[in-house]
């Protein structure tokens, strides 16, 4: 039986000795939804969108109250063509429906691309393959255990 993309992150933090928080709550839809519903700040989520940039399958990940700049991204990794996969895309590569994709693109097999802006923040909360299951980890734990390309491409 293959494991969730939910059961695969816990698996992964768990291997690693991270400490970190599970919630399951009812469906979000939006990062403000989100936070709200785990208690946290806006600024904390870590939203995790998937991108064709060239050829490649990327995932790139901006705090929750930002979005992928798509110029900034195409300029800091030298990318001539960036955009955002539909949901039908996202659903056969990933197995999963927009608002659930984790900030662990490792698990997904695809490249992570961090916003070096998330880093300021001491924790970070995400869905975690599902709109009904968040983790809240240190952000030093996410970034050792992802270990991201990072940049600057997050935009207002």
């Amino acid at each position: 039986m293959t494991l969730s993309v939910t059961a695969r992150i816990q698996e992964l933090l768990h291997s690693r000795g991270v400490t970190f928080e599970f919630k399951e709550h009812a469906p979000v839809k939006t990062s403000q939804e989100a936070a709200d519903i785990r208690g946290t700040p806006l600024h904390e989520g870590a939203k995790a969108l998937v991108f064709a940039a060239d050829e490649a399958i990327v995932l790139a990940v901006v705090p929750a109250h930002k979005r992928v700049g798509t110029r900034a991204f195409k300029r800091a990794f030298g990318v001539k063509n960036l955009r955002m996969v539909n949901p039908d895309e996202l659903r056969a590569l990933t197995g999963l429906p927009v608002g659930a994709v984790p900030p662990f693109g490792s698990v997904l097999d695809l490249p992570t691309y961090v916003d070096r802006s998330l880093l300021e923040n001491d924790r970070i909360s995400f869905n975690a393959g599902s709109r009904t299951a968040s983790i809240i980890m240190a952000c030093r734990d996410y970034i050792a255990v992802e270990q991201p390309t990072l940049g600057d491409f997050a935009a207002d």
